[in-house]
């Protein structure tokens, strides 16, 4: 079964409690897909490592995360491209037995996971890179380009423009646009995520970003901390 969540922003205690909602819930065959800002690779540390390595032997489920804005791309970039259940993806841990574990979607994807069709799209901007440092704490990379936007178009063409979800980082042009009407440097992402929206028939569309929790309108949910199942949108609880 398929479940999503929001920005995890390298949080342990996200997935450190067995008695958590998380594992509780999740079996084997169960997936977890995170909406950006997954943040468990930011500096490669042996401490970041271990707890990687603690993800993928510990838990039982698989844990699947689009980019978001907070992410080390350099790191990110030093994993080989692998083809994964139809798209692109960085495979990041894999658990003792080789089995992928970890695993980053990568932009502009179509994935077929559990008999559904996925489309992927991460990347947004950070309005405090002001405070951080490049290649350190902030990556231009963050901002998807125009071949990564023209690969997406490609893939949903190929699909005829029909998915069953759409998993993105931010929001397209139309949504963004009431939570923060003044977002000039993220507009291009979001304008052609509205594209997209206009373009691509879909069940539900899940983003990360703003953090909250809610139902948005068309479709569209904005997740930080629930934990909700994918293909029914409820909120799986305690």
């Amino acid at each position: 079964m398929l479940y999503i969540t929001g920005d995890t922003h390298g949080e342990e205690a996200r997935f450190k409690y067995t008695d958590s909602v998380l594992d509780k819930t999740l079996k084997s065959s169960d997936k977890l897909v995170v909406c950006g800002d997954f943040g468990y690779l930011s500096d490669d540390s042996y401490m970041e490592r271990l707890f990687l390595r603690y993800l993928a032997d510990t838990k039982p489920y698989q844990i699947l995360f689009v980019d978001g804005n907070h992410e080390n791309f350099d790191l990110l970039d030093t994993y080989p491209e692998e083809e994964w259940c139809g798209g692109k993806a960085h495979i990041i841990r894999r658990d003792r037995a080789g089995n992928p574990k970890i695993i980053h979607l990568m932009r502009g994807q179509v994935f077929e996971i559990e008999g559904k069709k996925i489309f992927t799209f991460g990347g947004a901007y950070s309005i405090d890179k002001y405070m951080r440092t490049p290649h350190r704490s902030w990556w231009p990379q963050e901002m998807p380009t125009d071949e990564e936007m023209k690969v997406a178009a490609l893939n949903l063409e190929k699909h005829k423009f029909k998915v069953d979800y759409i998993i993105t980082h931010t929001a397209p042009e139309d949504t963004m646009s009431l939570f923060h009407p003044n977002h000039l440097e993220e507009k291009p992402l979001n304008n052609f995520l509205e594209w997209v929206r206009e373009n691509v028939e879909y069940k539900h569309w899940y983003l990360g970003h703003l953090h909250q929790d809610c139902d948005l309108w068309r479709n569209q949910t904005v997740l930080w901390f629930q934990l909700r199942n994918m293909e029914t949108n409820e909120i799986v609880e305690d």
